[in-house]
C-alpha cells in the first residue's frame, strides 16, 4: 500500500480549472498533450492570482507520453511561463496519473520541501498513435540502412500486408498483460460476480448523463472550465461534449455489447468515452496561503493507493477507500460527497455492492462488517466519466477539482475522490473543506 497522511491539514488547494472534454478525434484532435497541459497551468494561476516565479514545483500525471516531449511537464511548464529553474515531473499510474500529480505534489508540500506546486493532469487520445508490429522493425531498419535502390527494393519485396497493418495503441494500453483481459472485460467479470443486470448498467449510464446535463445547464462546470484554442478552428472549445441531454432508456439498451457479444452487458453506451482533456490545481503551504491571503478551497488530507488482483482492477476503489477511512478514523458515513471515476457502470455498481456487503468487507478487507451503504446522491452528484468522458491521465485530477468547487457549493466537509486502475490497483483522496 502507498499512503499519505496529513493530520493538521497543512497542505491547502488555493484553486484549479480543467479544459473542456471533448471525444477523441474531436474539436481537440490537434491540440497537443503539452498544450492542453499549459493551458489549465497558466489559466490555474491566473486565476488563483499566483505569479509564476513563486511556484517551487510542477508535476503532471499522463499516461501516454508524447514521443516529441519525453517530459511533457517539462515542456508544458515552461511555456506557461513558469521560470527554468522550477523542477518538473512526469508521473504514471495510469488512470490514477492525475490523482497521483496531486498526491506527490501534496506530499512535497506536507514535507515542506515545497511550498507551491502546481499539480496537473492530462490526456490527448486523439494522438495516440497507431504501432506496427514488432517484426515489421528489421525489415524497416534494413530499409533506412539502404543506399541504393536496388538494395531498397529488395528489402520491400520482403513485406507482406502483415507487417503493415497498424495496431491503435489505446487498444494496447487498455489491455492488461498481467491478466490478459482488455479492461471491459474485467468489467464484465464483476458484472457477472456481484449479478449486476444490463438494465442496471444502463440506468446508471443514463443518470451519468443527466446530472452532467444538468450541472452544466446550471452553470455549475463555469467555475471549473477553460476554453482551449484548437489549431484549424475558428471558435474556441468552451464546453464538455459528451453529455447527452437526449440520452434515455430505450436508445441505450439498442447497443450490442462490445467484450463479450454472446453474453455480455458492458456495451459504448455503459462504459467511459475516449476523450482529450486536462485538469490543474495550484497546492500551497496552508499557513503560506493564510499569509499572503489567498483564498483557501479545501485542504488534501489523506491518499492511499491499494493493489488487488488484476482481473478484479474495478474493485480498486473499495481498497482504497478502506484505507483511506483507517488512516483519518472516519467511517464511511462521515463522507459527504464520494466521486468514483465510472470507467465503466458494472465496475462502479459493484464497488458500491462490495462497500455494503459484509461478507467482501471481512474476507477482503479484514472488517467484521461492511463500510456501508453509499446513498447515490452523494455519488457522482455531476457525473462521471460516462458522460464527461475518461482522458486517463486527466481524470484523477479532474474529479478532485469537480469534489472541492462541490463541497464548497454545498458547504459541506469532507469528500473522497477514487478511481480504479487497470493492473489492478485503485486509489483514494480524501480531501476537506473547513468552513
Amino acid at each position: 500500500m502507498v499512503a499519505w497522511h496529513s493530520d493538521n491539514a497543512s497542505v491547502a488547494v488555493l484553486g484549479g480549472v480543467r479544459t473542456p472534454f471533448t471525444k477523441a478525434g474531436g474539436p481537440m484532435r490537434n491540440v497537443h498533450l503539452t498544450e492542453l497541459s499549459r493551458v489549465v497551468m497558466q489559466e490555474t494561476l491566473y486565476r488563483v492570482g499566483c505569479p509564476p516565479q513563486d511556484v517551487d514545483e510542477v508535476t503532471l500525471g499522463n499516461v501516454v507520453m508524447p514521443a516529441d516531449a519525453a517530459n511533457p511537464a517539462r515542456v508544458a511548464a515552461m511555456r506557461a511561463g513558469i521560470p527554468a529553474h522550477v523542477p518538473a515531473l512526469t508521473v504514471q499510474r495510469n488512470c490514477a496519473s492525475g490523482m497521483e500529480a496531486i498526491a506527490q505534489a501534496a506530499a512535497r508540500v506536507g514535507h515542506g520541501d515545497a511550498r507551491l506546486a502546481l499539480a496537473a493532469g492530462a490526456e490527448s487520445m486523439s494522438t495516440i498513435p497507431f504501432l506496427l508490429p514488432t517484426e515489421t522493425l528489421e525489415p524497416m531498419a534494413s530499409l533506412a540502412r539502404s543506399r541504393k535502390w536496388w538494395q531498397k527494393l529488395a528489402v520491400l519485396a520482403t513485406l507482406r500486408p502483415r507487417h503493415l497493418r497498424p495496431v491503435w495503441g489505446g487498444e494496447l494500453g487498455l489491455t492488461d498483460p498481467l491478466c490478459g483481459m482488455i479492461m471491459g472485460k474485467t468489467a464484465e467479470v464483476l458484472a457477472h460476480e456481484f449479478a449486476i443486470s444490463r438494465r442496471e448498467q444502463d440506468d446508471f449510464a443514463l443518470r451519468s448523463h443527466r446530472r452532467a446535463t444538468q450541472a452544466a445547464q446550471s452553470d455549475r462546470f463555469d467555475d471549473q472550465l477553460t476554453p482551449v484554442y484548437a489549431p484549424r478552428r475558428f471558435d474556441p472549445v468552451t464546453a464538455d461534449v459528451g453529455p447527452r441531454a437526449n440520452q434515455s432508456d430505450e436508445a441505450l439498451a439498442k447497443l450490442r455489447p462490445i467484450f463479450d457479444r454472446a453474453d455480455g452487458t458492458v456495451t459504448v453506451g455503459n462504459c467511459c468515452q475516449v476523450t482529450d482533456g486536462a485538469a490543474c490545481v495550484l497546492l500551497a503551504d496552508a499557513d503560506l496561503a493564510r499569509a499572503e491571503g489567498y483564498e483557501i478551497l479545501g485542504h488534501i488530507r489523506a491518499y492511499a493507493v491499494a493493489a488487488l488482483d488484476p482481473a478484479h482492477m474495478g474493485l480498486g476503489p473499495v481498497h482504497a477507500i478502506d484505507h483511506v477511512l483507517r488512516m483519518t478514523g472516519h467511517d464511511l458515513a462521515d463522507i459527504d460527497l464520494i466521486e468514483i471515476n465510472e470507467a465503466f457502470a458494472a465496475q462502479v455498481l459493484a464497488c458500491l455492492r462490495a462497500m455494503s456487503s459484509d461478507r467482501f468487507c471481512r474476507e477482503h478487507l479484514g472488517r467484521r462488517r461492511a463500510l456501508g451503504d453509499l446513498d447515490p446522491q452523494r455519488l457522482n452528484v455531476n457525473g462521471g466519466a460516462i458522460a464527461l468522458g475518461h482522458p486517463v491521465g486527466a481524470t484523477g485530477a479532474r474529479i478532485v477539482l469537480n469534489l472541492l468547487l462541490e463541497l464548497r457549493r454545498r458547504d459541506a466537509a469532507l469528500g473522497i475522490a477514487s478511481l480504479c486502475v487497470a493492473g489492478g490497483q485503485g486509489a483514494a483522496m480524501l480531501v476537506e473543506r473547513r468552513r
